[in-house]
């Protein structure tokens, strides 16, 4: 620590003749000594660098090329990094006709095992830090930044940050989540609504009205040590319009559709399957992949191989810096696909057990199954990402539980078929599967504030294959009846700012209700943590007649049997046709209540119920 100390003193002392030379910045800020990947960019901007040319003294570090856009205030230098180059800090030179300015550059040392993963052993916890809790009212305004905090407004900001996570990880530990992923935690110097991270501004700074990079650090340090790992959410298909760039564009192609006037903005038409469509028209698929996402999100075009080398490097630079357990990657099919086979790739080339999961919303599994790694595709498509959101089984499960029962066969018949086609995925075992997330209605409000039905659905998702994402607040039965509008699906979790009159951390003021579905919760995670057959088990579901589901989780030790009945009358199973899973067994307990069944002479199910029984 001592030395780390000694070094950044030694970068401040340079910074007066950085400044000097006109240098604003220089990206990545440092960098590692060790990865398999040995080329690295350095991105510098300051006024005139262009005519500038580098120089490298260092043992290990040479500059193999440099390139410049169309902008002079730009040099991109390649350095290419020998496995043994000593660590610490050197000079970057940049001379012009006699005129010769220095930068001091680190490389460090990586930390062994630093750098987690997550697997179908987690539950993950997500959390928009804005509306979560407020640790540090102190950031909550920070001059410069024109969002000002006003909790009043649903789209404005409320004051959460960095601290109020980490001063609650001993609730989302003992809650029984293993990973907290964050919305984007990344700078948004927007001018409203910029609370939700997904417009950003500066690559390799936190947002302030979070916390600092340390602060950062010092999160991700806490929550491991809470045995919770952090997942950090980036976005490779667009930035903010309030991002530096925007005043000096590295390169004329650096955005996709550049304008000068806002109505000559090309949206993109979110026509998603023209990334798998053999019948597609190059111009439709230009529809998609290269309108913007919106007017205040600038659209990134990835095949610049300077700004492609950036993205790539400034997601290694977050997982190496912060030690991140994983990556979800929003918008996943819309970035140019080809650039998200090497983003993928790099990563993977670097971190063999990483985990990566992508959003891409469709209901169908022939469409997201298409980005997962290992998926041979028609059209010969690769991907290197492990994982992807899993929203078709998330459509039919709302809609199996909140709709009408059909005039013939079961209201459960779509979520049967749905898992019926796992084959299309290379590995359904490592998708993230949820109820509900930052961008749609709460899953207590899909399902009509029902309370029976909102537990069937907490139980399919912790019993499920896959990995289970859990939103915040869900726990305690947040919803948003009435409205659809994202500003109130991201209401503030009661308890995280002074003065609260509901406090959900302690339990103080919650209705009977909300407290009964948080223990409910509490009790199947806690239980889930150490269910290795739930982890990796293997699954086997039975044909759903009238109201009653059911599915097996099982291994060579363990059998757990999950059984659901939607109606509202009481339903009487013959349980012979199970009689594949339970020979053997006679008995099961049932998780959720600790009631014993005896299992070999049928089953009376109780109207709108689900047991998890685990099998004697």
């Amino acid at each position: 620590m001592r030395l780390r100390v000694q070094v950044l003193a030694v970068l401040l002392t340079l910074l007066p003749s950085l400044a000097a030379a006109g240098i604003d910045h220089i990206e990545p800020p440092f960098w590692w000594q060790g990865f398999e990947h040995r080329e690295l960019q350095i991105m510098v901007h300051g006024e005139g660098i262009a005519d500038y040319e580098p120089a490298v003294s260092h043992e290990g570090v040479s500059v193999t090329r440099v390139e410049r856009g169309d902008s002079e205030n730009y040099l991109f230098v390649y350095l290419t990094i020998d496995p043994h180059a000593a660590t610490g800090v050197f000079e970057l030179s940049f001379s012009n006709d006699g005129d010769t300015v220095s930068r001091p550059y680190e490389l460090r040392e990586r930390i062994p095992d630093h750098v987690g993963t997550f697997s179908n052993a987690d539950v993950m916890y997500l959390i928009t830090p804005d509306r979560f809790a407020n640790g540090d009212p102190s950031n909550d305004a920070v001059e410069g930044y024109a969002d000002a905090p006003d909790r009043s407004e649903p789209y404005g900001r409320h004051g959460g940050d960095l601290a109020g996570v980490q001063q609650h990880l001993d609730y989302i530990a003992d809650m029984g989540f293993t990973q907290i992923w964050l919305n984007p935690v990344l700078e948004n110097a927007m001018e409203d609504a910029s609370y939700h991270g997904y417009a950003t501004t500066n690559y390799y700074l936190i947002d302030p009205r979070y916390g600092s990079n340390e602060d950062y650090l010092a999160f991700v340090e806490a929550a491991k040590e809470q045995g919770v790992g952090v997942i950090m959410d980036m976005i490779a298909n667009h930035m903010g319009s309030g991002h530096w760039w925007m005043d000096d564009l590295p390169a004329a192609d650096w955005l996709n559709s550049p304008f000068d006037d806002p109505d000559d903005i090309r949206f993109s038409t979110h026509a998603r399957t023209t990334n798998q469509d053999p019948y597609a028209s190059e111009y439709d698929k230009a529809g998609h992949a290269d309108g913007w996402f919106a007017t205040a999100m600038p659209d990134l075009n990835q095949r610049n191989p300077l700004l492609a080398d950036y993205i790539i490097q400034n997601s290694i630079w977050w997982v190496e810096y912060a030690g991140l357990s994983g990556i979800r990657q929003d918008t996943q099919p819309y970035p140019d696909k080809h650039f998200m086979t090497e983003w993928s790739r790099r990563i993977m080339q670097e971190y063999p057990d990483f985990n990566i999961v992508g959003e891409e919303w469709s209901p169908s599994p022939a469409i997201t199954s298409y980005w997962q790694a290992g998926k041979e595709n028609h059209d010969g498509y690769v991907s290197y990402m492990p994982s992807v959101m899993d929203f078709p089984v998330q459509i039919v499960l709302s809609e199996a539980l909140a709709g009408d029962e059909p005039p013939w066969g079961s209201v459960w018949r779509p979520v049967y078929e749905m898992i019926g086609h796992d084959f299309l995925y290379a590995d359904p075992f490592n998708l993230v599967i949820f109820p509900d997330n930052h961008d749609m209605s709460r899953i207590f409000t899909q399902v009509n504030e029902d309370e029976d039905l909102y537990r069937m659905a907490i139980v399919f998702y912790l019993t499920m294959r896959g990995i289970p994402q859990i939103y915040y607040g869900t726990e305690i039965l947040m919803g948003n009846p009435g409205t659809t509008s994202h500003g109130v699906i991201r209401s503030d979790f009661p308890g995280g700012w002074d003065g609260d009159d509901i406090n959900a951390f302690t339990g103080e003021g919650l209705t009977d209700s909300a407290r009964e579905a948080q223990d409910f919760m509490r009790t199947l995670l806690n239980w889930r943590k150490d269910a290795d057959v739930i982890h990796t088990g293997n699954l086997m579901q039975y044909a759903p007649f009238g109201s009653v589901y059911s599915y097996f989780r099982y291994d060579e030790d363990d059998t757990v049997m999950v059984i659901f009945n939607r109606g509202d009358e009481s339903a009487d199973v013959d349980t012979s046709r199970f009689s594949e899973r339970l020979n053997g067994f006679t008995h099961g307990t049932d998780v959720l209540t600790g009631k014993r069944y005896r299992v070999t002479n049928g089953l009376v199910l109780g109207p709108r119920s689900v047991l998890v029984l685990e099998l004697e």
